[in-house]
């Protein structure tokens, strides 16, 4: 979870492949009518996100043997509303990293919909986790193979626990 820029996806998709599980890229769950909102400058409404848990939840409820799922979760309600629609206990990776190193890579980054000048209206959404989540933070200025190990060893420790 984290904002755009924060290296959801690479992280999830090198996580999804240490771990021998299908990744499930977040972005590819929007519905058409949000990604054209994003691509036009727009940002995303509580309404606008509505369907976009159930969408996630589902495609993990399809993952029998789990599943590595890039989605920003920004708010406590959207990661509750995701641990509730799936059925099944989830572990949170939260990839936090400062507004200018953010902005950084998403001026940096091409071919994504999402504007860098949205960043604003995410990091206004985004509520950090509560401790009764229990969500792992990582910080994402570190290179992917670090974060890999780092959450691949703080979710073998859950696990054990």
């Amino acid at each position: 979870m984290g904002v755009s820029g924060s290296g959801k996806s690479t992280l999830g998709a090198a996580l999804a492949q240490q771990m021998h599980l299908p990744f499930l890229e977040g972005d590819q769950f929007h519905p058409p009518e949000n990604v054209e909102k994003m691509r036009a400058g727009m940002a995303l409404t509580d309404e606008d996100r509505q369907p976009w848990p159930e969408a996630l939840a589902h495609a993990l409820r399809g993952a029998e043997t789990g599943a590595v799922l890039s989605c920003s979760a920004l708010r406590v309600s959207y990661r509750d509303d995701l641990r509730r629609l799936a059925g099944r206990e989830l572990d949170f990776l939260w990839l936090k990293l400062d507004a200018t190193a953010l902005e950084q890579r998403l001026q940096a980054r091409t071919g994504h919909y999402m504007p860098a000048h949205l960043l604003a209206s995410q990091l206004a959404t985004l509520e950090p986790p509560e401790p009764r989540e229990n969500i792992i933070e990582l910080n994402a200025a570190n290179s992917v193979a670090a974060l890999v190990a780092q959450a691949s060893a703080m979710l073998h420790t859950r696990d054990r626990a």
